[in-house]
């Protein structure tokens, strides 16, 4: 069964209801999943599960929405108790972006976070993927989302490819094809492709014997060939790296209630070595540049 073939046919409407079948009963228990959650509640996950681990998300999201349960109560604060409130999360600027989104909704749309995707993009730090996420998963709207986890998914099971080849429009088109018309069905369906691809139909060892959609699995049916396409170059070690020595310097704006000298800064990014002896004033001035740390006075703080 290929995405050219027909995908919205007969035997994607099966495997969709297999599908969903699979998710209701054996989905995980994530809070931003609950029942009658808020769209805010939702837009902070997608906002958290960017190139994030679910477990390192939990903590992290539950003490979020405790503090901050609604855009106007986060818009209040100034956005370095968002970046603080982040702490090891990583690419920390998704909490400045997250900051900037919720003063736009409490200004724009009277607290309340917008179900037009167009008004979602309109958003700061809102992309195609986490506009849709937050259509269909909030609001029940009928959109293909696709992840890594759905693209693989797809990959294996209509293309019988051993995994998916960089993003691309197609990857809407093939989800669009096998999302259910009725809007309550599309929405599970997209929520169980990542299900799948997360703990099922994973990257490195697939529980084949345990896939609900094995039966329509063209990578399956074709003997399981090695014919992933070629793989994206591998992202350099953080080890050593400016991250790492960027991080250094967060982890002390962090925990520090004042601000900190720039020596001290300068100090804490070397502490546990470095590649180059400019590493540290380089991280130093790209945390200035990416609006995560501001100086004065030849102090530096959280912004």
């Amino acid at each position: 069964m290929s995405a050219a073939d027909g995908t919205g046919g007969p035997a994607a409407s099966a495997l969709a209801e297999a599908l969903n079948a699979w998710y209701l009963r054996s989905a995980r228990d994530l809070p931003w999943r609950a029942p009658d959650l808020s769209a805010w509640a939702i837009l902070v996950s997608e906002f958290m599960l960017q190139q994030t681990q679910v477990d390192r998300v939990l903590p992290r999201w539950m003490n979020w929405m405790e503090r901050w349960p609604t855009p106007s109560a986060l818009a209040a604060e100034e956005p370095g108790e968002a970046v603080r409130a982040w702490d090891r999360l990583g690419y920390p600027r998704r909490a400045l972006w997250l900051h900037r989104a919720a003063v736009e909704i409490a200004e724009r749309h009277g607290d309340v976070v917008p179900s037009d995707v167009d008004e979602l993009l309109a958003l700061t730090g809102v992309g195609p993927y986490t506009a849709r996420a937050v259509a269909a998963f909030a609001y029940g709207e009928r959109h293909p989302v696709v992840d890594t986890n759905t693209r693989r998914v797809i990959a294996r099971a209509i293309h019988g490819r051993a995994a998916a080849g960089m993003p691309a429009p197609a990857d809407l088109t093939d989800m669009e094809a096998l999302l259910p018309e009725e809007r309550a069905s599309a929405a599970v369906f997209n929520a169980a492709a990542m299900e799948l691809g997360a703990v099922v139909c994973t990257a490195r060892a697939p529980k084949c014997d345990a896939c609900p959609i094995a039966a329509w699995c063209e990578w399956r049916g074709a003997g399981y060939p090695d014919n992933a396409p070629q793989k994206r170059p591998k992202q350099a070690a953080f080890a050593g790296s400016d991250r790492q020595v960027r991080g250094r310097i967060m982890a002390l704006l962090r925990r520090s209630s004042e601000a900190v000298t720039r020596e001290s800064a300068l100090a804490a990014a070397a502490d546990g070595g470095v590649r180059d002896p400019e590493q540290p004033l380089r991280a130093y001035d790209s945390l200035i540049a990416d609006g995560l740390m501001v100086e004065f006075a030849g102090r530096a703080r959280l912004p």
